[in-house]
């Protein structure tokens, strides 16, 4: 395989534009593009965060989707590196952000960096860090 690189994640969600405001409003994503009425969906929406993306998407028309859990198989949360954690979480938590907590602390340190988990409207688990090693 030649140079490669993840270029999205796939989220569905029931609440679109909480969603969607979550990511861009919240956590910086910029829409890129929103199409109507795509493959039987209300909306299949792009969203760029750097030279990553989120295909944001509602299900098929008339159908809500269940909700997943941190304990099942597959993706399980994803991770963006920030500058200034400190700075990140105050400025989420005044915009009402859900943050889940370790030991009754927003930010806790984890083997060689400090992190906070949040949680999206539609469920997904974002880990925000401050370390860009592993």
């Amino acid at each position: 395989m030649g140079e490669s690189f993840v270029h999205h994640l796939c989220i569905q969600t029931n609440t679109y534009y909480e969603t969607l405001n979550f990511y861009t409003e919240g956590l910086g994503f910029k829409l890129v593009k929103e199409s109507f009425g795509f493959h039987d969906r209300n909306f299949n929406t792009w969203i760029q965060l750097n030279n990553f993306y989120i295909e944001l998407q509602t299900g098929k028309l008339n159908e809500i989707l269940s909700h997943g859990d941190s304990n099942s198989q597959g993706l399980v949360h994803f991770c963006i590196w920030v500058d200034d954690l400190n700075s990140e979480v105050a400025r989420l938590r005044e915009i009402g952000v859900k943050f889940l907590m370790k030991n009754n602390e927003f930010i806790y340190q984890v083997e060689n960096g400090n992190l906070c988990k949040l949680q999206a409207p539609e469920g997904t688990i974002i880990e925000l860090r401050d370390n860009k090693g592993i």
